[in-house]
């Protein structure tokens, strides 16, 4: 999102834009997610551009060991609609070696967390798709990789489309080829509710959205809510 492919700038940052889109296409909430110290640093910053809110939330955080490193530093929450992760990626727990001071370099995560806290594709995939219960499942986008593309097998279960330019004639109004952006979202829940037959669309987003929030927002789940997932009266599988 900021306007830079392969290393080269061909158009201005764009965070704005895509969070409108997404605001505006049905997203309620967004987790941005670091992969390391520096990417961590850079979804805090992103986390925290959402000028229409500015409560603050409480936070949690956490690690896990792979070797001997600590990992990977949870939650820290920032806005009621921008969230963000801060840790290292494991393919890149390595980073805590090269600094030189792996202790350090997890106190520096550590810290981040603290702060963020403290300002508050082939038709197989479907197959399997279909052997997912609704009540146990949750969608993303991997933006700003990995839309959905012509020759995957999903695309003709994709309904919703948004006007798009390639990045060297990139508008404001409109997404950019073949750069995943968090209003795409809607995308993969047409193919999840078309792969599995599901006709109420609606009702299926928010079979999934309270999923997601009794994973990673248990604390504002409305309890009427939850209470009717459990009680089954929630999407059923075809």
């Amino acid at each position: 999102m900021a306007g830079i492919y392969h290393g080269k700038q061909c158009h201005a940052a764009d965070i704005p834009a895509v969070l409108a889109r997404a605001w505006a296409s049905g997203v309620d909430r967004i987790i941005v997610t670091g992969g390391s110290l520096k990417e961590s640093r850079e979804a805090l910053e992103i986390a925290e551009t959402d000028g229409e809110l500015s409560c603050l939330d409480a936070g949690c955080f956490d690690y896990v060991l792979l070797g001997a490193f600590k990992v990977f530093v949870v939650m820290c929450l920032r806005s009621w609609r921008l969230f963000c992760t801060v840790g290292v990626h494991p393919t890149r727990c390595g980073e805590f070696e090269e600094s030189g001071d792996p202790e350090g370099h997890f106190q520096a995560l550590l810290a981040l967390a603290k702060e963020g806290i403290a300002k508050g594709k082939t038709s197989e995939n479907l197959e399997v798709l279909q052997g997912i219960p609704a009540e146990r499942m949750m969608i993303e986008t991997d933006s700003p990789y990995c839309d959905i593309k012509n020759t995957h097998a999903g695309i003709k279960l994709v309904k919703s489309v948004w006007p798009s330019k390639k990045k060297e004639k990139y508008e404001p109004d409109s997404t950019v080829k073949g750069r995943n952006e968090a209003c795409l979202v809607r995308q993969v829940l047409e193919v999840v509710a078309g792969c599995k037959g599901i006709a109420d669309i609606e009702g299926l987003s928010k079979t999934l959205y309270h999923n997601t929030c009794r994973l990673f927002f248990p604390q504002d789940l409305d309890a009427s809510a939850d209470a009717q997932l459990e009680s089954g009266a929630s999407i059923q599988n075809s």
